[in-house]
């Protein structure tokens, strides 16, 4: 072996031993004298290899960050925030009454990051983003040192962690007098991973804590106890805190566990997650269109603080409902300053007897949203908060809806139509990049854009008036729009902003009815019968196509060359069947068998409903199959799932 691979090999272990096990096994004298002489040797001969720790810092800042599509979708996690949420959702997971093995774990309160492996060697690591689609951080991630560049496992795999920032960094990191102090840890680790400098992360000391593989491209694992000692046999920094609980008690147990510990720990946590440990029963469970069904994120109550409510500003959504926004007397909370918070509707404001002039409890909920929560006392100034009579936007009288107030005008309120044209260019509709809603709110002010077909009518004329766009602005934008011309079916039905159908929803219609004529010809009860529909949410879908409005936006927008990504429809013996897999297959992954049914015509469904027309069992088959005999669906075993494969 040359010296120059005898010392990277060296160096990456004494870094694995310091970094990841905590346990140094040299000197930092020791370290940095043979780190220099891999240097200059890598100097002398022009040879680097990939995995050489002098490659962890980049050169040169990036000039933007690239997107890339994981292989395998991050999902986030569903929250609750109370011992008897929790209770509730153990027990329905449980099967007879008997809790299957869960594991309880820290949740971390970082920046995800997802790792690619390929032959061994790291060749991408990138954001959450959607879930879908992440920017790429690679050269951020690589001075993260306890990311190994290279591991034993020579296949293709995703890797997901959380990057963070250890409060002992953090408080060397605001000791410096060259930098600007940082709020706090997660702060800092999120603009350390998302800066285009390299150098920048590397100032920071971050580390990053593995805990689930995100896609393999060759193996399976029985469950997740396995799966982490995959992580930990390739090499990975792991959590230090894994506890298996059979019981509600004992998971109880162990949240308590970690919440005694939570002020004592180097690094920030927000609350605890727990997993069914079976790979068997969480594919079983399957997935929500955001969250996977087998796991629940347990929210630590968050930090509050007490400040004045200002006043009341009252702001029009999309839909027209007038939202209650406090203005606070700006306040500390959790490292950020607030100074304002939601106050959901009316009926809420009367409930709790906010009032302007009085000091309030406020809380970030879930650490993102502002809340109030309660009064702390009233003032000899406080007032009562007053609904306004008529628009603050339009100046229309407003009604009542349930508990929301509404414009009577939405239709010509110019803040509802900027939030619905806001919503249309959003990234998870049509994803026009560079249309903000300040962008748009001048737009719409110049009478340039009043409709979503409007946006398609922009030229580069239309821009003089509009402060900040420059010709290569323009020019960006308006490829933005061009490209976004093309779109899949459920992007434009979420787009168009039905009422009460949100991505999955949209992505349900798109997969029962192929084409935006079958959507809007579609009865009542055909919709109602699709997975989480029901008769007031597929009314809302015949409402919307019913209104001669909305039908003529929409011809407005195909006239503007709107058009549909073809979906290719495969036909073979599953054609017209929805099918649910429950139980355990032996001879194909349940990702093949799934890709094997849409293949031959069929669709796949995650929960046994009346829409589904064949249930397939495998070995221990749960409630699924009870349900689904119940209804009086066919079931069909492996044997007969291979065998109209042509695979017996």
């Amino acid at each position: 072996m040359d010296r120059i691979r005898e010392l990277v090999d060296l160096l990456n272990k004494y870094a694995y031993d310091y970094y990841v096990l905590d346990n140094p096994v040299v000197s930092d004298g020791e370290y940095d004298r043979l780190y220099d002489e891999l240097k200059a040797l890598e100097s002398e001969s022009g040879e680097v290899y990939f995995d050489s720790p002098t490659q962890r810092v980049g050169d040169k800042p990036l000039g933007k960050f690239e997107q890339v599509s994981h292989r395998g979708r991050l999902f986030s996690l569903d929250k609750c925030q109370s011992k008897q949420e929790l209770i509730a959702w153990l027990e329905r997971i449980s099967a007879d009454g008997v809790l299957p093995a869960c594991s309880v774990e820290y949740k971390f309160d970082g920046l995800t990051v997802n790792l690619t492996y390929e032959d061994g060697k790291l060749i991408q690591a990138a954001t959450r983003g959607n879930g879908a689609v992440g920017e790429v951080v690679t050269e951020q991630v690589k001075t993260i040192r306890s990311v190994p560049l290279s591991i034993p496992y020579k296949g293709i795999i995703e890797v997901q962690g959380e990057g963070i920032m250890t409060l002992s960094a953090l408080e060397k990191y605001n000791a410096r007098e060259d930098v600007v102090p940082l709020k706090n840890a997660r702060n800092g680790v999120a603009g350390a991973i998302r800066n285009l400098d390299p150098k920048v992360t590397a100032e920071r000391n971050l580390d990053l804590i593995c805990y689930n593989v995100n896609y393999i491209e060759d193996k399976d694992f029985s469950s997740g106890s396995e799966m982490l000692d995959f992580l930990h046999r390739n090499r990975f920094k792991m959590s230090n805190y894994c506890r298996y609980c059979n019981t509600a008690d004992e998971v109880i147990s162990a949240i308590d566990e970690i919440e005694a510990q939570r002020d004592t720990l180097d690094f920030l946590i927000d609350g605890a997650v727990i997993k069914i440990d079976s790979t068997r029963i969480r594919d079983d469970l399957g997935y929500t269109q955001k969250f996977p069904r087998w796991a629940i994120a347990y929210k630590f109550a968050a930090q509050e603080a007490t400040t004045t409510v200002k006043d009341v500003i009252w702001q029009v959504s999309r839909t027209g409902k007038l939202n209650p926004l406090a203005v606070l007397e700006p306040v500390d909370l959790a490292g950020v300053t607030v100074g304002r918070a939601t106050l959901s509707n009316i009926s809420e404001i009367r409930r709790k007897d906010i009032k302007i002039g009085s000091r309030v409890f406020i809380r970030r909920s879930n650490d993102v949203i502002p809340e109030i929560t309660g009064v702390a006392e009233h003032t000899s100034d406080s007032i009562d908060i007053q609904p306004p009579a008529y628009c603050p936007a339009c100046g229309a009288p407003v009604t009542m809806d349930g508990v929301f107030i509404k414009c009577s005008n939405v239709r010509a309120c110019s803040n509802a139509i900027v939030s619905a044209l806001s919503h249309f260019c959003g990234r998870d509709a049509m994803d026009i990049e560079g249309l903000s809603d300040k962008t748009l709110e001048l737009l719409y002010g110049l009478g340039k854009v009043k409709s979503f077909a409007d946006i398609y009518r922009l030229r580069e004329g239309d821009f003089e008036e509009v402060e900040g766009f420059k010709d290569k602005k323009i020019s960006n934008l308006l490829s933005a729009i061009d490209k976004s011309k093309k779109v899949s079916l459920d992007r434009f039905l979420y787009a168009i902003g039905i009422p009460n159908i949100g991505r999955k929803a949209a992505s349900q219609l798109a997969d029962a009815f192929y084409t935006l004529d079958g959507v809007i010809a579609a009865k009542s009860d055909t919709i109602a019968s699709l997975d989480d529909f029901g008769a007031v949410t597929a009314q809302c879908v015949l409402d919307y196509f019913a209104d001669s409005k909305h039908m003529s936006d929409i011809n407005d927008l195909l006239a503007q060359g709107i058009c549909f990504e073809e979906k290719q429809v495969r036909t073979g013996v599953f054609s017209g069947e929805r099918v649910v897999l429950t139980g355990s297959l032996t001879s194909l992954k349940r990702s093949k068998a799934k890709s094997a049914i849409e293949d031959n015509g069929g669709s796949v469904s995650d929960s046994v409903s009346k829409s589904v027309t064949l249930v397939i069992a495998g070995e221990d088959a749960g409630s699924k199959l009870d349900k689904a005999k119940k209804l009086g669906i066919r079931v069909i075993d492996e044997s007969e799932f291979l065998r109209m494969l042509g695979m017996d």
